[in-house]
């Protein structure tokens, strides 16, 4: 009887496996504008709250630091085309991760959570917290990134520690531990906190043209540039910036398979959400320039507290400070929320450590892949803020280019649905993009070289821990 009952629970088993395996319990029930929202919430982050300052020293032209911003737009556009025909065709893909490993095999499967681990969370988390302490050196100055007083090393490869490094960390320590017991908690400050932070950006712009103080003339005021490049050299590096400030335009692809016609759906949310965020972009850094000139911006990282104070005085740009400053809160807690998961699925699928897929038994949480992610992350902090943003933008880049360099190779297989918006021209719009990474790619490694080269290391390292530790016969 009982030998009858186990083969039974076997064969139940065996079936509702093969019912997952060839199709996904995943209702396609998000329309054009819930899957647009998602691409505009992933998109609007850090880059716009922290970039525009350091643009301005680099380029020292008003016109060129607006023009970035469009060539960014563009740019992610082309790229977000492109991630819709994938996306398309592997709507359960996980995004990249099978990208590449249909496309170049699992080393690069697998190497796609590695860099997620570094570049794509654990560093822009780093990054946010920073900008977040920035914004509050507006009440307390002790909590600007140049008030280090402990500097170890030199250049790209020195640490610093100071108030603002010890309120970053404070503040990923903090949401690292409230991920521990459960996300249900989270996901209520989260959706408040999102609510907040386009709210926050809507009226600073509207206010600024309607009451704030500012001046037309800053747009013909250049700026000595602190940059020794050239024009040309600088524009192509400055993209990094401009990279992570658009990065998300690739959201959607992750829920296509729960899109309402995701052939329509999933290019027209992805197109639109990143129009809509440019627009938005451009609206921002004409804010940034009408309110402080060039030369007075350069190198801030809290350029909106800056710009605040200048359009409508002291005391209400305190208040837009720290509206901004929560701003900035709500995209440290979105990405230490949502990275540990990445890591935890990826490790289910054995494409990643499986120390990741690891679930508490009383809080159900990935607590490994969140206590590791919150350790790297607190130190990334030390790192000086402008030589974080370029790993995160010359590691996401490469990465972004091999996934876009992916539809060559897939285009030539058979049932392959091709879009008719990559298929205009093509290859017009992938060669674009590629060429851009590629160029950008070229310069980062010839003007930055030590941080460029860290980056490399970190795709070097993983594929080292997936040969040796990972890969099929192998025991993590």
């Amino acid at each position: 009887m009982s030998h009858k009952v186990t083969m039974t629970k076997v064969r139940e088993k065996t079936s509702s496996q093969r019912r997952l395996e060839a199709k996904p319990d995943l209702l396609r029930q998000l329309g054009i504008v819930s899957a647009t929202a998602l691409v505009i919430s992933n998109m609007v982050g850090t880059g716009i709250f922290t970039s525009t300052g350091f643009l301005a020293g680099d380029l020292g032209e008003a016109w060129i630091v607006v023009g970035i911003w469009a060539v960014g737009a563009v740019i992610a556009l082309a790229g977000a085309l492109c991630y819709s025909e994938l996306g398309i065709n592997l709507p359960a893909s996980g995004g990249e991760y099978v990208y590449l490993t249909r496309a170049y095999g699992p080393t690069w499967g697998f190497m796609t959570g590695w860099i997620s681990f570094f570049a794509g969370f654990s560093a822009p988390i780093a990054a946010a917290a920073i900008g977040c302490a920035d914004y509050l050196g507006h009440f307390w100055p002790a909590l600007r990134q140049d008030q280090t007083f402990i500097t170890l090393g030199s250049g790209a490869l020195s640490f610093k520690i100071g108030g603002g490094q010890l309120a970053a960390s404070g503040l990923i320590l903090l949401f690292t531990v409230l991920n521990l017991f459960g996300v249900s908690r989270i996901a209520k400050i989260q959706n408040v906190l999102t609510a907040i932070k386009l709210l926050v950006i809507i009226a600073f712009v509207v206010l600024a043209f309607a009451a704030g103080t500012g001046n037309w003339a800053h747009f013909s005021q250049p700026a000595t540039r602190t940059s020794q490049s050239s024009l040309p050299i600088q524009f192509a590096l400055s993209l990094f910036w401009v990279y992570v400030g658009y990065s998300g335009w690739n959201a959607a692809t992750y829920v296509a398979e729960e899109l309402k016609r995701p052939e329509r759906t999933l290019p027209i949310a992805l197109a639109l959400g990143t129009v809509v965020v440019a627009v938005l972009y451009a609206a921002l850094n004409v804010v940034f320039i009408y309110s402080t000139p060039l030369d007075e911006m350069k190198g801030v990282v809290a350029v909106g507290s800056l710009a605040a104070r200048n359009l409508f005085g002291p005391e209400i740009a305190g208040t837009f400070s720290a509206l901004m400053a929560l701003s900035l809160v709500a995209t440290v807690s979105a990405m230490v929320t949502i990275g540990p998961r990445v890591y935890y699925a990826m490790a289910k699928n054995g494409a990643f450590v499986k120390a990741a897929a690891r679930v508490h038994p009383r809080w159900h949480t990935p607590v490994f892949a969140i206590v590791c992610q919150g350790c790297i992350a607190v130190l990334m902090t030390l790192t000086p803020f402008r030589d974080l943003v370029t790993y995160i933008g010359f590691t996401l880049t490469l990465f972004a280019v091999l996934a876009v360099a992916s539809l060559f190779v897939f285009r030539r297989q058979p049932g392959w649905q091709k879009t008719s918006v990559i298929s205009f021209a093509w290859p017009l719009i992938p060669v674009l993009f590629i060429l851009v990474g590629t160029w950008t790619l070229v310069v980062g490694l010839s003007v930055q070289p030590r941080v460029s080269l860290t980056g490399l290391a970190t795709v070097a390292v993983g594929a080292l821990v997936y040969h040796f530790r990972i890969r099929p016969g192998r025991n993590v």
